[in-house]
């Protein structure tokens, strides 16, 4: 009885999965599906050019048709629609920025070079990324985005990460893409590939602690302090695959103690990862300890499974031919990133500073003296 009820629970199991990967793919379906219709109805509008030709009044009258055919369906108000447009015009743009059928006034040419980047953007509409991601997603990124390598950044980010909107738009107000990968390090020097690349694109610089909540000065140890206590924030910003192990973690090397600041594992990486807090200006020497403290960290704690650890040291500010020479002259690899923290200004002041309607008639009147 008990091999017939282990049956029964393996199968059981392997049938809950089936029917949660089937959701899944229902819910992805059904996404990709309004995602597409989304695309067409922008696709005609943008060919047909029907708000230029029918006025502005068009997409009030097409909302009000279309509710009225389909009043249990959503998406088809007046600011819908115009995102309709935007959606399609933003991925057929080219590089510079510009429509590509905005200079085509032949509309069999501009059908003829859709379909062509319908195919460029994926056989099936629902595999490619940009129709596995809800629709106001999609919304925040291509009225944010400046080109679709960024835009396509952010959904990939999305969907590997399964962000929120909230998220999302947290990343997209922080310019995560800018920021990615920018840190100075040694890692092709140091490390094999692909783990080089890969530690270069867990890296930012400078990384946003907006989310602090120090005020006047402060020093490591209360920057420290703070972070962890706003540690699931500071691991968003972070990014996917830090495990945190401890804050000043103790390190024991020939009868002295030492202190790292934050130690990490990364599930992806498969290594430690050693973070140094400095609220100054980067000293060639702080690179010099971090690259020591990664060394201990490979001799007392790495594993036969474990790929060489990585020192991150994030710093207030500095100087990059400075950096770049301090890091020729480690062993180990290290980035280096700069930390900002962005305030709100007060009420009081804020009140005091002028609108942006006010410093339009300055210009105004500047323009006409």
């Amino acid at each position: 009885m008990k091999i017939i009820d282990q049956k029964y629970r393996s199968w059981l199991k392997e049938l809950k999965s089936r029917i949660r990967q089937s959701q899944i793919k229902a819910a992805i379906k059904v996404n990709s599906e309004l995602l597409c219709l989304y695309w067409d109805l922008g696709r005609d509008i943008v060919l047909r050019k029907m708000d230029a030709e029918w006025g502005s009044g068009f997409f009030g009258q097409l909302s009000k048709e279309l509710r009225a055919e389909f009043p249990d369906m959503q998406g088809f108000s007046e600011t819908n629609l115009k995102y309709c447009k935007r959606f399609f015009e933003f991925y057929i743009q080219d590089e510079s920025g510009l429509c590509q059928l905005s200079a085509n006034s032949d509309k069999n040419g501009a059908i003829i070079r859709d379909i062509a980047i319908r195919q460029q953007l994926a056989d099936e509409f629902e595999s490619n990324p940009i129709f596995q991601i809800p629709w106001f997603h999609n919304v925040q990124i291509f009225t944010k985005c400046k080109s679709i390598k960024e835009a396509i950044f952010y959904v990939q980010k999305t969907i590997e990460n399964g962000w929120s909107r909230a998220v999302l738009m947290n990343f997209l107000e922080a310019d995560l893409y800018s920021a990615q990968g920018k840190a100075i390090t040694n890692f092709k020097a140091k490390l094999p590939k692909p783990q080089s690349d890969l530690a270069l694109q867990i890296t930012k610089d400078p990384y946003n602690l907006d989310f602090l909540t120090i005020r006047g000065k402060f020093d490591e140890k209360e920057l420290g302090k703070n972070l962890l206590e706003h540690l699931s924030k500071f691991l968003l910003e972070l990014g996917s695959g830090f495990s945190f192990i401890g804050n000043q973690y103790k390190l024991s090397v020939g009868g002295e103690d030492f202190y790292v600041d934050l130690l990490f594992y990364h599930t992806r990486l498969h290594c430690y990862i050693a973070i140094e807090l400095k609220t100054v200006v980067f000293k060639a020497e702080f690179s010099g300890k971090l690259g020591f403290y990664v060394s201990v960290i490979d001799d007392k704690l790495k594993t036969k499974g474990d790929n060489p650890t990585i020192g991150i040291l994030i710093c207030k500010s500095k100087n990059e031919t400075v950096v770049k020479y301090a890091l020729q002259g480690v062993k180990n690899p290290i980035g280096v990133s700069d930390y900002q923290i962005m305030r709100s200004l007060p009420k009081d002041f804020r009140s005091s500073l002028p609108s942006v309607e006010e410093i339009e008639k300055e210009l105004e009147k500047s323009a006409k003296r």
